[in-house]
């Protein structure tokens, strides 16, 4: 740590405009993050934090890891930036070849963005360029969810459903855009273990949809095999089928958007495997670089890369990022791979899944809890709103935690934990008491 860091003063907090964050009651009260190691960040002041959202649900791997480091600062003395259009370099396709083999079968071309508003908005355009390479030009409407979270690229925001993130730029977003219903309904599936019993008919309203727009002019669905952000939404059982099956009905291309269920955090590699269902195309970011330096990617099947690469000689689609499979990122991601690997850590939250569980549900009973949902090693803990308050009773219980030495992850009145998947029972136990004792305290 240095002095510098310790030693912010109000006028150097005001340059930095924060992301999803009110940013006058931080700058008067301000959180800052000095050093990160293993399980733990710290303070400023040199206070330990347990981290119990994996970084922003992408430090898998847990932080300052040794080999990450080092694999990028070697790359970086050796080939520091190359373009991407129209040439390559040899860490590019490597990375590419190792992320096919860990990815759910038949996954097996690779397009490289970099961060997961940039994979959602590249999934978008590639589906609706593949109809057109296919003579259905006309299929161009894309089908997302409510309470979804996609990212916040125009794209994104258009096929989401949380709406904070849409109602400022409602009248801009792109059109023939539809929603599925969500599936949360905490009169039936309240306190859930798992995957909750109810609502795998909610499938079915992709058949109302079809209907109403005629599957001639639908392109994709796009959902998450767990919504996040918008507060860890599982989903019923035999839901995610059930949608994959309407699609495989009237050809409509199956998006799964994996920036957070990727890479090991449901206790199976992807949650397209956890959940037996099969992807045309599949969204990465997060713990592809266990959040070291910024990568996405878009997986998508051969049938769906096969459709680009027929007709005359030329370029197959006119997208891509100046910074599109980074040398330094990619390096990052190459090592990454190659320590979950090593150290079994895409299917450890399996292995603690029902410890984890059983922890989780002993929060039952304690003050304005309404909600305990669980999956591998992720929690949506959703409390009572104070009346004209949505979100404060949920705000006032993530200081507490910080105050008390962990961090959660806070969305509406739902608190979400997701750690890194290093994470030990001691640890587990502790993030848990302090979460009590922070909701005895906000009671």
């Amino acid at each position: 740590m240095t002095t510098a860091s310790a030693s912010l003063s109000r006028s150097d907090l005001e340059a930095f405009w924060l992301p999803f964050t009110p940013n006058r009651q931080f700058k008067a009260n301000p959180r800052i993050l000095t050093r990160a190691s293993g399980m733990f960040y710290w303070t400023a002041d040199g206070r330990e934090i347990l981290d119990g959202v994996a970084g922003l649900w992408c430090v898998n791997a847990g932080h300052g890891r040794a080999q990450i480091t080092e694999a990028v600062s070697r790359q970086l003395q050796v080939l520091d930036y190359a373009p991407p259009f129209q040439m390559g370099h040899p860490p590019a396709f490597q990375l590419a070849n190792e992320l096919v083999k860990v990815a759910p079968k038949g996954m097996d071309h690779v397009f490289f963005t970099n961060s997961g508003s940039e994979s959602v908005d590249t999934a978008l355009k590639i589906a609706l360029a593949w109809h057109r390479a296919r003579g259905e030009g006309t299929r161009t409407r894309l089908i997302g969810r409510e309470r979804g979270y996609h990212g916040v690229g125009f794209g994104g925001i258009s096929v989401g459903g949380i709406s904070p993130n849409r109602k400022v730029w409602s009248a801009n977003l792109i059109p023939g855009v539809d929603h599925l219903p969500h599936t949360h309904d905490l009169k039936k599936n309240a306190f859930s273990r798992g995957q909750p019993e109810h609502g795998a008919h909610l499938a079915d309203d992709l058949e109302r949809i079809v209907a109403l727009h005629d599957p001639s002019n639908i392109a994709a669905v796009i959902i998450e095999p767990i919504a996040g952000s918008a507060g860890v939404l599982i989903p019923p059982r035999g839901y995610l089928k059930r949608v994959r099956e309407i699609c495989d009905k009237y050809g409509i291309l199956l998006i799964l958007d994996e920036v957070i269920t990727g890479f090991g955090r449901t206790g199976s590699a992807f949650g397209a495997e956890e959940f037996d269902v099969r992807a045309d195309i599949i969204t990465l970011a997060k713990g592809l670089t266990n959040g070291c330096i910024p990568m996405g990617a878009v997986l998508v099947n051969k049938a769906v890369h096969e459709a680009f690469m027929q007709g005359p000689d030329g370029i197959e689609l006119f997208h891509g990022y100046t910074y599109s499979a980074h040398p330094a990122a990619c390096a990052a991601g190459l090592a990454t791979l190659d320590i979950y690997r090593s150290e079994g850590l895409l299917t450890r939250a399996g292995q603690l899944a029902k410890y984890w569980e059983d922890a989780a549900h002993a929060l039952r009973g304690l003050p304005h809890v309404i909600d305990v949902r669980n999956y591998g090693l992720i929690l949506g803990l959703e409390l009572e709103s104070i009346p004209g308050k949505v979100g404060a009773r949920a705000y006032d219980v993530y200081l507490k935690c910080f105050e008390r030495g962990a961090l959660v992850r806070q969305t509406a009145d739902i608190i979400a934990l997701s750690p890194p998947l290093i994470v030990e029972k001691p640890q587990i136990d502790r993030l848990f008491e302090t979460l009590a004792t922070a909701l005895r305290a906000a009671a």
